[in-house]
């Protein structure tokens, strides 16, 4: 009988062994790859509408014992290369995302489990989400911070990957969002989503002597910011992590494509790479400098709306909606570029007006790259924001806004009307120009608003306006 057990037991154990070996592909000692189960039932919810129940402050807990919130979703980020750490980025699609969101786990090398495109599923009762500084997250609840991350032990309960219908975690090829300029980055909608931005380098004083991506102090690496700066105006910077794999590096000295994931850090923001293959440098450098100087106005540049130079103020107040005109906005005569006249706005702002609205014409440029004015003067407390509409879309228009104004600049569309900063011409006529490449849906159309003025409540104002031009 004990003959009869041990065989049995030997037989047993063969054919164990066999079964395993069978797992391993060929014999190259390659990890098996993983069977893929889908854990959690099909999406009760679209991703976009689940983070929209994130509030403007506090937390929102997901039901735990509700209705199943579950959302699909596709990974961005990656700590392969230490540059992430106990975080997961993930946007709503592999293409054309419109949001992104952070999970944050109490679990490393989340890479292995989780690789850049992986196709996941998140049930999200009894987790958290909202916005800590700047930034929508999700995680577990925490007495310590408003968003804990989650135990790593209990992600599964929350994380699981979604099958490809061949037993395989699908695994998708993102296209990053391409980003005409660094600045265009810079808002909301963008964050935790991956995109991608051309003609850019970094900002190198001596380009014959390229920095590492982090800095060290005695010899131990420290969590770096790297400017970078576009051909076409504008900067963001790079946050490296003191524990990246190739902070060590030297960045390229060259210029050419950066694909990164937005992220912000309560008000400033802050892009981050996934590795160097994020950075791929390799056109000839362009000259540095200050490439946010716009261009003056070209021949072909045509009035934005009738009486746009305000030569006649008749004209201008009829190219205005039916709201009219709002003090303290008046007609400088005499006071616009070489001695034309001018809007004037001088005086102390009520409230966030609107001092004027103006329809489009007709005859305007089909595809228009830019609009520009000439401004003189100073304001204190409040700045200006400025309104181009657009022909669909919510809110009605796109935004820009001059905040801290001391030189003539380009400026981006913006998230939302920000009044803060001053404005301080010292005494000369400067040039703002509205880049519209953040703007692909400008209302063009005769007799529909196309521009605003807007002050900031109880700002002080003594500015004069002139030449507000297209093309």
């Amino acid at each position: 009988m004990k003959t009869y057990t041990t065989i049995k037991t030997l037989v047993f154990s063969a054919i164990v062994a066999t079964t395993f070996t069978s797992c391993v592909k060929d014999d190259d000692w390659n990890a098996p790859e993983i069977l893929c189960n889908n854990r959690f039932d099909a999406p009760t919810t679209e991703m976009a509408a689940f983070a929209a129940l994130a509030p403007t402050t506090g937390t929102y807990k997901v039901p735990a014992d509700g209705a199943p919130v579950i959302f699909d979703a596709y990974v961005v980020s990656s700590d392969e290369s230490g540059n992430f750490y106990k975080t997961i980025s993930f946007q709503d699609k592999p293409e054309n995302p419109t949001v992104g969101l952070q999970m944050e786990v109490d679990k490393a090398s989340n890479y292995a489990d989780f690789p850049v495109g992986a196709h996941i599923r998140i049930k999200a009762n009894g987790l958290v989400l909202g916005l800590d500084r700047g930034t929508v997250k999700i995680g577990s609840i925490d007495p310590t911070y408003p968003i804990g991350r989650i135990p790593s032990i209990l992600l599964t309960r929350y994380l699981a990957g979604v099958c490809n219908g061949e037993n395989r975690m699908d695994i998708a090829t993102l296209v990053p969002t391409k980003i005409a300029t660094l600045n265009l980055a810079k808002q909301s909608k963008y964050i935790n989503t991956l995109v991608q931005v051309s003609d850019v380098q970094f900002k190198l004083d001596d380009p014959t002597k390229p920095y590492t991506y982090i800095s060290y102090t005695a010899g131990v690496g420290q969590n770096t910011d790297r400017d970078i700066e576009g051909k076409n105006g504008n900067t963001t910077v790079i946050r490296n992590s003191g524990f990246s794999t190739f902070g060590s590096t030297l960045v390229p000295t060259k210029s050419g494509d950066l694909t990164f994931v937005v992220s912000r850090y309560d008000s400033n923001w802050q892009m981050l790479i996934r590795g160097t293959s994020d950075v791929n440098f390799n056109n000839d450098r362009f000259p540095s400098g200050d490439p946010n100087t716009p261009d003056d106005p070209s021949s072909t540049a045509v009035n934005l709306f009738a009486g746009s130079d305000f030569e006649n103020w008749a004209t201008f107040i009829g190219s205005v909606n039916s709201f009219g005109i709002k003090q303290p906005l008046a007609q400088g005569v005499g006071l616009g570029l070489n001695g034309s006249n001018s809007a004037q706005i001088k005086g102390t702002a009520a409230g966030n007006d609107y001092l004027f609205t103006a329809i489009a014409p007709a005859g305007l440029p089909a595809s228009p790259k830019r609009i520009t004015f000439y401004i003189k003067g100073t304001s204190t407390g409040k700045s200006l924001s400025l309104n181009v509409y657009r022909t669909s879309g919510s809110p009605a228009y796109y935004t820009y806004n001059l905040l801290n104004f001391t030189k003539s600049s380009i400026i981006d569309v913006s998230d939302a009307n920000d009044y803060r900063g001053a404005i301080d011409t010292k005494g000369e006529w400067m040039l703002v120009e509205i880049n519209l490449a953040g703007a692909p849906l400008i209302n063009l159309t005769a007799g529909k608003d196309i521009f605003a003025i807007k002050t900031g409540s109880a700002g002080v104002y003594d500015i004069n306006i002139d030449n507000i031009k297209i093309e």
